[in-house]
């Protein structure tokens, strides 16, 4: 999964050795959270207008933790 995620982002940004992607253990809930840092010139790029692309990334990431019976949570910092 942050392969996954570090692969959709880093055709986004223009400053990929800057992406970083930490996971936490598993809340009470069994959701796993992907916080992603990326440079603060490329926020935007991630975002998009109106949060369309975080959105998007959101959608596929959690379709591909459904894929493995996972529950996912991404947090852009």
């Amino acid at each position: 999964m942050k392969e996954l995620l570090i692969s959709i982002v880093t055709g986004l940004v223009e400053k990929p050795e800057a992406i970083e992607v930490t996971v936490d253990e598993k809340n009470e809930e069994g959701i796993v959270v992907y916080h992603l840092h990326v440079d603060e010139d490329d926020m935007g790029r991630v975002i998009g207008r109106q949060g369309r692309i975080a959105k998007a990334i959101r959608t596929v990431m959690r379709a591909a933790a459904a894929r493995s019976d996972e529950k996912i949570q991404v947090e852009i910092d």
